[in-house]
C-alpha cells in the first residue's frame, strides 16, 4: 500500500480535483450530484477537521492556511452563486454550514471568511419555495449561532459601512451572461498554468493578474454580485436596504410555504435582537424591515379573522405556542369556523411577545412600539371603537384574549398605555374622555348588551392581574391620592378613648343604625371563631396603624344582609372556608406583583392632603359602583363578573384602595360614595322590596338550590332577578369580609 499522503497533499489534491472538473467538463446540464464534487468537498472537510483535532487548540494549521490565503470559500461563492453545474448552490450552501459548524477554532473574524459568508447568506431567501431553502436556513442558523457566542463578530455583518466598489474602477466588469455561458469555460489560455483559479464560472477569480492589487479579486466579484443578476428570477421579496443581510434573508425566509423553515427563521430573528451590541441594535431596528414584518403580518392576520368569532372560542383555544402552530382541520372536534385564522393569528402574536421579550433592551422598546403604532392603533382600536355590537363583541374578546396572553414587560406596558392612555393626574368628571379608547371600554362596562359589559370587565379584572403598576394607578389610586373622599374631624379629648378601644372617632357604630336594628348575635363571627379559620400568615406586610379592629369590619360587612335575606346557611358547604382560602391565596400573589411598586405601607396622612379637592371616584369605579347599586335589578352573570373585578380591587395591598373599598367606618366628605355605602343603599331598597314578595325565604331557598345544581330546574320563579341578586349580594359580602381579615391578618402578622 501506498504511504497516506500527508494532509495537505490530500486537502490540494481533493480542491484540484474540483477545479479540474471546470477545466476539462463541456456538459455543464449534468446535475452536480452526477459529478466528484460532492464527494471532494467531503473529504476536504474531513480533512479540516481531522487536522484541527491532531493540533493544538487555537493553531492553524497549513490545510486552513491554504483554505484561507487561496480564497477557497470565494471561489465556491461564485461557483453556488451561477449554480453551475446545477446543484452546485445546495453543494456551497452545505459547506459553509459544515465548515463554521465542525470547526472550532473562530473563523468568521477572517476576511476570507465572513466575506464570502456574507455574500452567500444575500443568495439565501431571495426566492421563496426554492429547493435549497433547507440548507439555506441550515446555513443561516449556524452563522447566527455563532454570533450569538461572539456579539462582536455581528459587526462584521453590518454592511452600512459598504464601500462603492464601482468607484475602485475594477478592471472590465464581467456580466452575469458570461458566467452562464458554456463557451467561456475552456478558452482560458492562462489557466493550465494556475489550476486553481478558475475561468468561467469562477472567472470573477481570475483578475488577480500580476499587475493588479490583490484585493481587486474581491472588488470585482462583489460588483458581480451588485449588477443586476439575469440568472435568477427576480425574487418575489424586497431587500429596503442591504445594511443587516443577515436579517433581511431570515425575514424572507419567514414566508416560507415550508411551516418548518418559517419556524426556524423566526428562531434565528430572535437570536439576532438578543444581541448586546449597540450597532446591531440600531440596525436591526432602523436599517431592516423587521418591525414593518412583526407589525404587517399581525395586522393581515387579524384582518384574515371573520367578522365575528364566538367569544368563547376565542377564550378557550388552547394555549398557542408560536412554534408549534400545526393546526389541523381534519383532526379537530372542536373546530369552529376560523379557528385556523385564530390559531395563526395568536400563535403570531405570541412570537411578537417572545421576541420582544428575548430581545436587547432598544430593540425590545423599538419593536413594541411598532406593534403599539402600526397595529395596536392603526389595526384594533377601529375595530374597537365601531358601533356594531358584534364587531364590537369580537374584538373586545381578542383584545381580552391578547392582554391574557402578553408576558413580555415591554410589550405590556404598550398595551397598557394603548388601552388606558399615559395620564397620571386625578380624573374630573369634565375631562373623562381624554384618552378615548380607555372611556368608550369602561363605558362597555356598562353596555345595553350583557355580553359586551361581560366581556370588557373581564378584560379590565385580568388586566388588574398584570404586573404594570400604571394599570391601578391610571384606573383607580389617582383618585384617591388625596384622601379627599374622607372628612377630617380633628381629635377631642372624649373621642382618645373610643380610637384606643378600636372605632375611629365620629364613625357611626352599625349596631345603632336603623337600618340594622335587627342584627342577632347569632350570626355575627366572635373574634375568637375568626382567628380559628384563619389561613397561615402571609409574608411581612406592614402594620397600618389606626386600623380598626378586624372583628367590628367583617361583622359590619357580614351583617350588612338582613337575616330575612340570607340563604347560604341552610345549604352545606357555602360557609367562609373557602373564601377565607381564596382570598389569603390571592391575596399573596397580590403582595407578589406590587412588591416591587413601593406602596406605603399606611395612608397619606390627612394634614398633608388635599382634602379641599372636589372628590371623584374616577369613569372606572363610578361604573363599578352605578353597576353595583342595580345589582337587584340585572343578570346574575352581569353581576358575578361586577363583584369579581372589586374584589380583585380590594385585594391590592394599597392603604387607599384598602381604607376607601374595606373600612366601613371610613367618616365619608358629603357628596362622596364608597363601596360600602353603595352596599348599605342596595341592602335599604331590599328591604322595602322583601315585604312585597310573598314566601321570599323558600323562594330564595329554591333559587340558591338551583344555582348550585342541588335541585333541578323547574318551573319560573317570579322575581329570579331580585332573587338571584340577593344571592350575589350575601356571597360578595363574606367575600369582601374575608379578604379584609385576611389583609388584615397578613400585616399584623410579624
Amino acid at each position: 500500500l501506498a504511504p497516506s499522503l500527508p494532509l495537505q497533499e490530500d486537502f490540494v489534491y481533493h480542491w484540484k480535483a474540483i477545479t479540474h472538473y471546470y477545466i476539462e467538463t463541456s456538459d455543464d446540464k449534468a446535475p452536480v450530484t452526477d459529478t466528484n464534487i460532492p464527494s471532494h468537498l467531503e473529504q476536504m472537510l474531513d480533512i479540516l477537521v481531522q487536522e484541527e483535532n491532531e493540533r493544538e487548540s487555537g493553531e492553524t494549521g497549513p490545510c486552513m492556511e491554504y483554505l484561507l490565503h487561496h480564497k477557497i470559500l470565494e471561489t465556491l461563492y461564485t461557483l453556488g452563486k451561477a449554480d453551475c453545474p446545477p446543484g452546485m448552490k445546495q453543494q456551497v450552501l452545505v459547506f459553509y454550514t459544515k465548515l463554521l459548524g465542525r470547526i472550532r477554532q473562530p473563523l468568521l473574524p477572517h476576511i476570507n471568511v465572513h466575506r464570502p459568508v456574507q455574500k452567500l447568506i444575500r443568495l439565501c431567501g431571495e426566492v421563496l419555495a426554492t429547493p435549497t431553502e433547507n440548507e439555506e436556513i441550515q446555513f443561516l442558523c449556524i452563522v447566527c449561532a455563532k454570533l450569538k457566542q461572539d456579539p462582536y463578530l455581528v459587526n462584521f455583518f453590518l454592511e452600512n459601512k459598504l464601500k462603492s466598489w464601482a468607484s475602485k474602477g475594477a478592471p472590465n466588469v464581467i456580466s452575469e451572461d458570461t458566467l452562464k455561458g458554456q463557451d467561456s469555460l475552456s478558452n482560458d489560455t492562462g489557466q493550465s498554468q494556475q489550476p486553481e483559479k478558475l475561468s468561467g464560472a469562477a472567472g470573477a477569480e481570475h483578475t488577480e493578474s500580476e499587475d493588479g492589487p490583490p484585493h481587486q479579486t474581491d472588488d470585482l466579484s462583489t460588483s458581480l454580485d451588485d449588477l443586476s443578476a439575469t440568472s435568477l428570477p427576480e425574487a418575489s421579496v424586497v431587500r429596503p436596504n442591504q445594511d443587516y443581510n443577515l436579517v433581511n434573508s431570515l425575514l424572507n425566509l419567514t414566508r416560507s410555504p415550508d411551516g418548518r423553515i418559517a419556524v426556524k427563521a423566526c428562531e434565528g430573528l430572535m437570536l439576532l435582537v438578543s444581541l448586546p451590541e449597540p450597532a446591531a441594535v440600531k440596525c436591526l431596528t432602523q436599517g431592516t424591515s423587521l418591525c414593518e414584518l412583526l407589525t404587517d403580518r399581525l395586522a393581515s392576520l387579524y384582518k384574515a379573522l371573520p367578522q365575528s368569532v364566538d367569544p368563547l372560542d376565542i377564550e378557550t383555544v388552547e394555549a398557542i405556542n408560536w412554534g408549534l402552530d400545526s393546526y389541523s382541520h381534519k383532526e379537530d372536534a372542536s373546530a369552529f369556523p376560523g379557528k385556523r385564522a385564530l390559531i395563526s393569528f395568536l400563535s403570531w402574536f405570541d412570537y411578537c411577545d417572545q421576541l420582544i421579550k428575548e430581545a436587547q433592551k432598544t430593540a425590545a422598546v423599538a419593536l413594541a412600539r411598532a406593534v403599539h403604532e402600526r397595529f395596536f392603533i392603526g389595526v384594533m382600536e377601529p375595530q374597537l371603537m365601531q358601533t356594531s355590537e358584534m364587531g364590537i363583541l369580537t374584538s373586545t374578546a381578542l383584545l381580552h384574549r391578547i392582554v391574557r396572553q402578553v408576558t413580555s414587560d415591554v410589550l405590556l406596558q404598550e398595551m397598557v398605555v394603548f388601552i388606558l392612555g399615559e395620564q397620571r393626574e386625578p380624573e374630573t368628571l369634565a375631562e373623562i374622555s381624554r384618552h378615548p379608547l380607555r372611556h368608550r371600554l369602561i363605558e362597555h362596562c356598562d353596555h345595553i348588551s350583557d355580553e359586551i359589559s361581560i366581556m370588557t370587565l373581564r378584560m379590565f379584572e385580568h388586566l388588574l392581574q398584570k404586573p404594570n403598576e400604571h394599570i391601578l394607578y391610571n384606573l383607580v389610586l389617582r383618585n384617591l391620592e388625596e384622601r379627599n373622599y374622607t372628612e377630617y374631624k380633628p381629635l377631642c379629648p372624649e373621642d382618645k378613648d373610643v380610637v384606643e378601644n378600636g372605632l375611629v372617632a365620629g364613625a357611626v357604630d352599625l349596631e345603632e343604625d336603623p337600618l340594622f336594628t335587627d342584627i342577632s348575635p347569632d350570626n355575627t363571627l366572635s373574634k375568637k371563631e375568626w382567628l380559628s379559620s384563619s389561613p397561615p400568615p402571609t409574608p411581612d406586610h406592614p402594620k397600618n396603624d389606626g386600623k380598626t379592629e378586624v372583628h367590628k369590619i367583617v361583622n359590619s360587612f357580614l351583617c350588612l344582609v338582613p337575616d330575612e335575606a340570607k340563604s347560604s346557611y341552610h345549604v352545606e358547604g357555602t360557609g367562609y372556608d373557602t373564601y377565607l382560602r381564596d382570598a389569603h391565596r390571592q391575596f399573596r400573589d397580590y403582595c407578589a406583583i406590587c412588591l416591587r411598586w413601593e406602596w406605603p405601607g399606611s395612608p397619606k396622612a390627612l394634614e398633608k392632603c388635599n382634602l379641599e379637592a372636589a372628590f371623584f371616584e374616577g369613569h372606572f369605579l363610578k361604573v363599578l359602583f352605578d353597576r353595583m347599586g342595580r345589582i337587584l335589578d340585572q343578570p346574575y352573570d352581569v353581576n358575578l363578573q361586577v363583584t369579581s373585578v372589586l374584589s380583585r380591587l380590594s385585594l391590592f395591598p394599597h392603604p387607599h384602595t384598602h381604607e376607601y373599598l374595606l373600612d366601613p367606618y371610613v367618616n365619608l366628605a358629603s357628596g362622596c360614595r364608597s363601596l360600602f355605602s353603595v352596599i348599605v343603599r342596595v341592602v335599604g331598597d331590599l328591604m322595602v322590596r322583601i315585604q312585597r314578595i310573598q314566601d321570599f325565604t323558600p323562594k330564595l331557598l329554591l333559587v340558591r338550590k338551583r344555582l348550585l345544581g342541588l335541585e333541578p330546574e323547574g318551573p319560573v320563579i317570579d322575581h329570579i332577578t331580585l332573587l338571584e341578586g340577593v344571592i350575589v349580594l350575601e356571597e360578595f359580602c363574606k367575600e369582601l369580609a374575608a379578604i379584609a381579615f385576611v389583609k388584615y391578618h397578613a400585616s399584623s402578622t410579624p
